[in-house]
């Protein structure tokens, strides 16, 4: 997934069209991110006990992935996500199993395409 927890998105589609914000959550079995402040949603709640009030809570509704764009923190614009490999440090070398031959004791980071500058 090219777009993490913590990520400052802008979004490209729906009614907060070009607004950023930072994300929450990934639901990644969905394909789908809650972001901060954006997309929201009222539920309203119904009284429990007698003599209470109903209430209006406003929470953050999910948005697909394909609707966000990431904001680079080094260049402060939107851009696609390229991936680069990076040498780790020696006392790091411990492949992953799932990991190929070629790009062992190497690291999968996250690249901004505009300015070339590491994401992670």
């Amino acid at each position: 997934m090219k777009i993490k927890k913590g990520d400052k998105v802008k979004i490209m589609a729906g009614k907060d069209r070009g607004k950023t914000g930072k994300v929450l959550q990934i639901f990644t079995s969905k394909n789908r991110a809650s972001v901060e402040g954006l997309n929201l949603l009222i539920k309203h709640m119904r009284p429990r006990r007698q003599g209470e009030k109903g209430q209006r809570i406003e929470f953050p509704a999910p948005l697909n992935i394909a609707n966000l764009l990431l904001v680079c923190p080094k260049c402060g614009k939107g851009t696609r996500v390229g991936y680069k490999y990076i040498d780790r440090p020696k006392n790091l070398t411990a492949a992953n199993p799932g990991e190929s031959p070629a790009n062992k004791g190497k690291k999968k980071i996250r690249i901004c395409r505009k300015c070339g500058q590491s994401i992670d």
